[in-house]
């Protein structure tokens, strides 16, 4: 190649002009481009030679000036019009000719130029360019105008996110809906963490991104790990720092469908005809229902009655919302695939919707209700001695709480002897069932509640009314369990296996009170579900089912179906088969609710802890998780929390200790502590 010769080449993808100095080797060559920069290059390197004359780095901003003048993209639409019908390859040289009608060295390095860079008309073929056919030049145009309307997109999508993150208020377009809804999906997996136990670069790894949200990422320059989506979605304002990823990961609707909502609000409207027309009017009866004070779906209340013959009545009265609904329609489905409401310590995901589950189907104060009642006679040992079941219609006297009841209960308030008589019978049947072989196991309960950014947390008090209630409770359960087998009713019957207690010498050998209470919970079985009677060992009765909140699960809710339908003499809803097909969903779905409810209690539970690292707290060692790593299951006794702890020492069970948080990381499920007279005992040996 002559010295001073014009060539092209490229520079990490830029086009760049040098002039020809001298070989390097036997292959390469010495150029020098504008910058008077050298480069090696060999013969594939070089991209193009301007052929006609010499030229000096010097010359080479001139020429590509002069070339600049000739670089009109639209003038190749006319050229391929030309070719096209033919089909004949062309070179530079001809294109020049062709475009310019000139084939000096300065006019075929421009056309050179439009032809390398053109996506459109033309692809290369060796030496020479083809022009491509007129159905491909159209899907080309159509490609590069989606191209164009993708970038457009993507800069406005990314001028939306620079005002989000100033924290100016922004209207999201549907597009960006996509993008947000793919990093949601994405960062929830931050939920497996806990779920299945792995660390973060295991998560990512296992997750690769999704293309669109790998783009997203990326244009935006953070990194493309579940983490970063996390944080991303929390600096857009679009997530709140303590999201619930367990929630999010979960198959639980949290939003109602507008057909579902539309059809609640027709009922309301329209209310359908009652089924039980003939229904036992107990609205002379005192009526009390007894709940938390946040309670807004009220589905149980208490009447006492002192009958004819001198012997007492109880009366369990339930909430009727198959007043409201039927078997298999819209509100039942939408109920059945939520299995149960949500108690989570942010507030509920009710079962069904709101205006209806809070309204018509709850038991109100003061409004005539429609209910499914339960009359029972005990006899003086607390065993059922007579009852019967019936479609009511009730007035609720008094809504109280626990607090209230409670007070009612201390104070012997001589105006409510209907209350003392409830709570004389319900501790009669207390000790009955303790007879029958029920099992106690007190362990304190935490109650969790976030409002805004404060989180409380309570011990769940086992008051007296709250015995009360639920004693009262398991005895409808029971007597609507009795009914069903006396009568063949397929029904969502519970049981519990009988546990293999410890020895008494073994347990004996506890310190008594939580240790030994979280013994005997550790040999306790699961309960089971099945359409056939069954022993509750734990409660100590011969069957058993739940029918006292069919407004919050779905099992209680068949029951409903089940025994009403029987009441009034017609074909039952479910057949034993149906019913098993159902409770095997249900199961399923409430299953995973109590995993969302316990994670979501528990990430809260480490987050009020880690807002407190300079709080002591009295804990008492339950049990050993793994004793030859000194790792064993603590008691928060101030909080009810049940939380793992490595010691550094030999501790027994049962011993109290004072602890602090040192490390709390709610999101990775991770918490440790230290103990404090441990710790300053080292640091004052040392």
């Amino acid at each position: 190649m002559e010295k001073g010769t014009l060539v092209e080449f490229r520079v990490q993808g830029d086009r760049r002009l040098g002039v020809v100095d001298r070989p390097d080797g036997k292959t390469r060559w010495f150029v020098v481009d504008e910058r008077g920069q050298s480069h090696s290059l060999a013969p594939r390197q070089i991209t193009y030679t301007v052929n006609g004359q010499t030229y000096k780095p010097s010359e080479i901003p001139s020429f590509l000036e002069q070339a600049q003048a000739y670089l009109d993209p639209s003038s190749l639409e006319v050229a391929w019009e030309l070719l096209v019908e033919d089909g004949e390859t062309v070179t530079s040289d001809q294109m020049a000719n062709l475009l310019f009608s000139e084939s000096d060295a300065l006019y075929c390095y421009a056309a050179h130029c439009l032809l390398s860079e053109d996506k459109l008309y033309f692809k290369q073929k060796a030496e020479a360019y083809e022009p491509r056919t007129t159905a491909q030049v159209a899907e080309r145009k159509h490609q590069m105008e989606v191209e164009a309307l993708k970038a457009k997109g993507q800069q406005e999508f990314l001028a939306r996110v620079e005002q989000a993150l100033k924290g100016e208020a922004v209207e999201w377009q549907r597009h960006d809906l996509q993008r947000l809804e793919g990093l949601e999906k994405y960062a929830a997996l931050l939920a497996d963490t806990v779920r299945m136990g792995v660390n973060y670069d295991s998560l990512a790894r296992a997750y690769p991104p999704p293309a669109p949200v790998l783009e997203t990422m990326t244009m935006l320059g953070r990194p493309t790990t579940p983490p970063g989506a996390f944080q991303l979605l929390v600096d857009l304002g679009w997530w709140s720092p303590y999201e619930n990823l367990f929630l999010r990961r979960s198959s639980i609707p949290i939003q109602f469908p507008n057909k579902v909502l539309e059809v609640a609000q027709q009922r309301l409207d329209f209310p359908p005809t009652d089924l039980d027309a003939n229904r036992l009017d107990l609205t002379h009866l005192k009526a009390y229902t007894i709940d938390d004070e946040s309670t807004t779906e009220i589905d149980d209340g208490l009447s006492w009655e002192l009958l004819p013959d001198g012997r007492q009545r109880l009366w369990v009265h339930i909430a009727d919302p198959t007043r409201w609904l039927a078997p298999e329609d819209d509100l039942d489905l939408e109920a059945r695939k939520r299995g149960s409401t949500v108690y989570l310590p942010t507030g509920m995901i009710p079962m069904f919707p709101e205006l209806l589950a809070t309204g018509p189907m709850s038991l109100v104060q003061g409004r005539v209700c429609c209910a499914l009642s339960f009359g029972i006679v005990l006899d003086i040992t607390g065993a059922v001695e007579d009852y019967s079941i019936h479609t009511s219609l009730i007035k609720p006297t008094y809504r109280l709480t626990y607090e209230d009841a409670d007070e009612v209960l201390e104070l012997g308030v001589q105006a409510e002897p209907e209350i003392e008589a409830i709570a004389t019978w319900a501790q009669r049947r207390r000790t009955w069932r303790y007879a029958q072989g029920a099992i106690s196991i007190n362990m304190p309960e935490a109650m969790i509640k976030v409002k805004g950014d404060e989180i409380n947390i309570d011990i769940l008090d086992d008051s007296p009314s709250r015995q009360l209630v639920a004693e009262m409770m398991i005895l409808a359960g029971e007597v609507a369990a009795r009914y069903g087998q006396a009568h063949n009713i397929p029904l969502p019957f519970r049981g519990q296996p009988q546990p293999e207690l410890p020895p008494e010498e073994e347990l004996l050998q506890l310190p008594a009170g939580f240790v030994r209470a979280c013994a005997m919970r550790r040999c306790m079985p699961k309960s089971e579900m099945s359409i056939t009677p069954l022993r509750h060992a734990g409660l100590g009765l011969d069957t058993y089912t739940q029918a006292t909140s069919p407004i919050r699960r779905y099992s209680d809710l068949l029951t409903h179906f089940q025994l009403k339908a029987h009441l009034r003499g017609e074909m039952l809803p479910f057949s034993a088969e149906q019913l098993k097909e159902v409770m095997m969903t249900v199961t399923s779905t409430t299953q995973e609710v109590t995993m969302v409810e316990r994670q979501t209690n528990r990430y809260w539970a480490l987050e009020y802890l880690r807002r407190h690292p300079e709080q002591t707290w009295n804990v008492t060692v339950l049990m050993w998780l793994r004793e030859d790593s000194n790792l064993a299951l603590i008691l928060l006794e101030d909080l009810g929390l049940q939380l793992p702890m490595i010691f550094k020492r030999s501790v027994n069970l049962g011993e109290q200790i004072l602890v602090k948080v040192s490390h709390a990381d709610p999101q990775k499920d991770m918490i440790q502590f230290q103990e404090i007279i441990y710790q300053e005992a080292q640091t004052a040996a040392n």
